[in-house]
């Protein structure tokens, strides 16, 4: 998976962001779903709004308050999945220099996307600029003037752009998709698996023996910064509502899911990011208080409790 930029703000988001973030609950689904289409996975999809929505609280002293809020953080978020988008490109050309000259790595579908002929999966063989006026105007219905807007580009190339997109979809219609999805390592099956059992036993001194030093963590909405001495496993620890933790696949990537009691099973509640680095987590991001990211995963499978 994709790590988008780390947010700014070391422990708890400040009460000035909080109350940011409650100005604009219903821009919050559209804005992801927009965002996990661009990427092709849920959880980089959030992770781009999360760093999206606070590069905005930061400039909102430069906002024209006159205007419509939602137009210029789409514009922010559609930034950050550009520079994801060309981050990911140069990552797979030196995959591809690194492998030598007969190599083949197909730009495909990316793991995280449903393999269905649906526009919103479909899209995720288009160029960007395409992708985000199919986005924009045949899935979320924005005007003409507003994705020019959003993306910063003039109505006229926001025409073609769809021009051009929709002949390609056309096409791609009655033509099996490929995966890209990547088989996680055994080693990475491994750790997460002994970071699950230990969560679920409170062993918090066994899991920071499964982290590297300087591991990151995003509680999305609540907390960022250092992973090592964050209140993130007291908080678990003290929560009144049962929970147990899970090795899953969302959406055919290795994760970790958080299960809840409902009608007598245990249930997906919500999803649990992990990046590994040299056979240690470097990063967790938790998206328990963004329903949203599970509401928009097209499969969940539970596979080790």
């Amino acid at each position: 998976m994709d790590q988008t930029t780390t947010l700014a703000p070391t422990g708890p988001f400040e009460a000035r962001y909080l109350a940011f973030l409650e100005t604009i609950p219903h821009l919050r689904p559209r804005l992801h779903r927009y965002c996990a289409r661009m990427t092709g996975s849920v959880m980089d999809g959030e992770d781009i709004v999360q760093e999206a929505l606070f590069q905005a609280y930061r400039r909102l002293d430069r906002y024209d308050d006159t205007r419509d809020l939602a137009p210029w953080i789409f514009r922010i978020a559609h930034n950050q999945c550009i520079d994801f988008l060309r981050r990911r490109r140069v990552r797979r050309n030196a995959e591809v220099a690194a492998l030598g000259p007969e190599a083949v790595m197909p730009d495909a579908v990316p793991a995280g996307a449903m393999l269905h002929h649906s526009v919103e999966h479909l899209v995720l063989a288009l160029a960007p600029k395409e992708r985000a006026c199919i986005l924009l105007k045949d899935v979320l219905e924005h005007t003409l003037e507003e994705i020019a807007e959003m993306i910063g580009a003039s109505t006229g190339a926001v025409k073609s752009a769809l021009n051009r997109g929709r002949v390609k979809l056309d096409a791609m219609r009655n033509k099996p998709l490929v995966s890209a999805a990547i088989k996680a390592k055994p080693s990475d099956q491994h750790l997460l698996r002994l970071y699950v059992e230990r969560f679920n036993l409170k062993d918090w001194d066994g899991i920071r023996e499964l982290i590297t030093a300087d591991a990151q963590l995003l509680v999305a909405d609540r907390f960022a910064g250092p992973l090592r001495n964050a209140p993130y496993f007291a908080r678990y620890e003290s929560m009144t509502v049962p929970w147990r933790m899970a090795v899953g696949e969302v959406d055919g990537i290795l994760s970790i899911v958080s299960l809840e009691p409902k009608d007598g099973h245990w249930m997906p509640h919500s999803i649990i990011e992990v990046e590994i680095a040299d056979d240690r987590i470097a990063r967790v991001v938790d998206f328990r208080h963004c329903p949203w990211v599970m509401a928009s995963t097209s499969s969940v499978n539970v596979l080790a409790a």
